[in-house]
């Protein structure tokens, strides 16, 4: 098993916050004060820090698979079974997607699933599904 990350974020609002990576994505909240949140990401560490002065914005792009990949963005890779109930929760609870849920490489080797979406304060995300692990980083 990898060692798990530390991923340490910008958020303009800690309540919206809150409600999307808590509420939303389901993320155990660890320790917190008034300016930062840590969150258990699939067992990464994942922290928030408040920068009131942040504002929204679009994030640049790279052409990849004909789509405009979000630069930067981090998520995570699941199993094919956790990102389809990931993605159904998404599309439940009407999150707008940047690149909605589709197989990349489909019949190829990497083959995936992945989808983009982005947090109250702009950070994008991405998560990938794999029906093997070992594919990840097949060429």
């Amino acid at each position: 098993m990898p060692q798990p990350f530390h991923l340490a974020i910008p958020v303009h609002d800690l309540d919206k916050a809150r409600q999307f990576y808590g509420e939303l994505l389901g993320f155990n909240e660890g320790r917190s004060s008034d300016h930062w949140i840590d969150y258990d990401c699939y067992g990464h560490q994942l922290v928030v820090h408040l920068d009131e002065s942040m504002k929204p914005e679009a994030s640049n792009t790279s052409r990849v698979d004909g789509h405009g990949v979000p630069i930067p963005h981090f998520g995570v890779v699941l199993d094919m079974q956790q990102w389809r109930k990931l993605a159904e929760h998404l599309n439940q609870s009407d999150v707008p997607f940047v690149i909605e849920p589709y197989i990349r490489f489909e019949g190829k080797p990497g083959e995936q699933a992945t989808m983009f979406f982005n947090d109250p304060s702009g950070n994008a995300l991405e998560f990938k599904g794999f029906n093997n692990m070992d594919d990840l980083f097949k060429k």
